[in-house]
């Protein structure tokens, strides 16, 4: 087993943290302060950069690398800002995968290209007002009428409502109750009945759109169904790659509060030397590098173990409770460092404990992964009804 990366990883992960550093970094005050999306001209600096479709096929303009390079590119944008790492976790370990590993050569033909070049990015739907953690319960139907289908429902809470250029639809394709009825299929933008609600406003991840999808009579063509009535466990098999992105979003949240605090400690003293001398902040520093590290295996062993697949869903599950919990945690503890400091807006600290809280709700709760972790170890399902 080695832990080391390779000579092209690190060069890799050297020059994505430079680019955080150097361009996105001047932009993450203004998002935040003004809930203002990422403006899309920057996604050329992504595409510069190689950083979209890291993981999909070289033919369809990605990079053809594995979910563990996307990870590590996700890893350090996130530390800087979830918002920066967005676009690179849309377009290698999101819903884009979906279409990437069961979608028609055409579908591919279709929506990997722009992606990839940054021109069409998609997002996820999957909760609606009744169905969160429980799925299965979803009601958005989707009825087939000759070339096409009509699509009525609602979805809440999407990352990239309003914002991204089509959708991964989570729907009920008849009346059989249950995961058996459930099959996604992508809806663009401007399908006609499509509208969005208002872009909700949380007590964190500022500048990440999210609002209601409302399909009202929505058409979609036929060939938009990727995966067929039924399909449901590949719909929830290529989630466990977004949960490792996810994951990773706490994990680059957490690895930033810890070296913010790293460095006040250093900076900052007291009773005549710097506060890093003391016993106190020694303690708070170790606590949170061990929290951050074990994280950081426990994400790097899922990934790595998917290659170009997908991971377990004991693994992605694990990486993803841990690390939500773990950035919860670390992000306390950072302001704990930096004390009234830490609690004011002049410093990142309060974002970054803000933004952590996001992740163990979204994408699976963390006591919805304790009951895949349990249901793994055990090899059973459990029926929550």
């Amino acid at each position: 087993m080695d832990f080391q990366l390779t000579e092209e990883q690190r060069i890799f992960k050297k020059m994505v943290h430079d680019f955080a550093d150097q361009r996105m970094a001047p932009l993450v005050k203004a998002w935040d302060e003004e809930c203002a999306f990422m403006d899309r001209k920057i996604l050329s600096q992504y595409v510069e950069m190689g950083l979209l479709g890291i993981s999909l096929p070289e033919k369809y303009g990605g990079a053809g690398l594995s979910a563990f390079e996307a990870i590590l590119a996700i890893e350090e944008l996130a530390r800087i800002s979830p918002i920066a790492a967005s676009p690179v976790f849309e377009t290698s370990v999101g819903p884009i995968r979906v279409v990437d590993i069961f979608g028609t050569e055409e579908q591919k033909q279709r929506f990997l290209p722009p992606s990839c070049m940054g021109e069409k990015l998609m997002a996820v739907a999957m909760t609606e007002p009744g169905a969160g953690s429980a799925l299965t319960d979803l009601t958005t139907r989707a009825v087939l009428k000759g070339d096409h289908y009509v699509l009525n429902g609602q979805k809440r809470f999407i990352s990239g409502g309003g914002h991204s250029d089509s959708y991964m639809v989570y729907v009920r394709m008849s009346e059989v109750k249950g995961w058996k009825g459930i099959g996604g299929m992508v809806v663009e933008k401007d399908a006609p009945g499509l509208s969005f609600g208002k872009q909700e406003v949380f007590m964190g991840l500022h500048g990440m759109p999210s609002c209601d999808l409302i399909f009202e009579d929505c058409i979609v063509p036929k060939e938009n169904l990727v995966i067929p009535e039924g399909g449901f466990a590949k719909l929830m098999q290529a989630f466990d790659v977004e949960r490792c992105g996810n994951a990773t979003m706490s994990l680059g949240i957490a690895w930033g509060a810890l070296e913010a605090a790293k460095k006040y400690s250093q900076e900052r003293a007291a009773f005549g030397k710097p506060i890093c001398e003391f016993q106190a902040i020694q303690f708070l520093l170790a606590d949170m590098a061990m929290r951050v590290e074990a994280a950081r295996l426990l994400i790097y062993r899922a990934a790595t173990n998917a290659g170009k697949g997908f991971p377990s869903i004991f693994e992605s599950s694990v990486a993803k409770c841990f690390s939500n919990e773990m950035a919860k945690e670390v992000t306390d503890m950072a302001l704990q460092v930096f004390g009234g400091y830490g609690y004011s807006k002049e410093y990142p600290i309060e974002r970054m404990l803000r933004d952590s809280r996001g992740w163990p709700v979204a994408g699976g709760t963390v006591q919805m992964q304790r009951i895949n972790i349990a249901g793994a170890m055990l090899g059973r399902r459990f029926n929550q009804r």
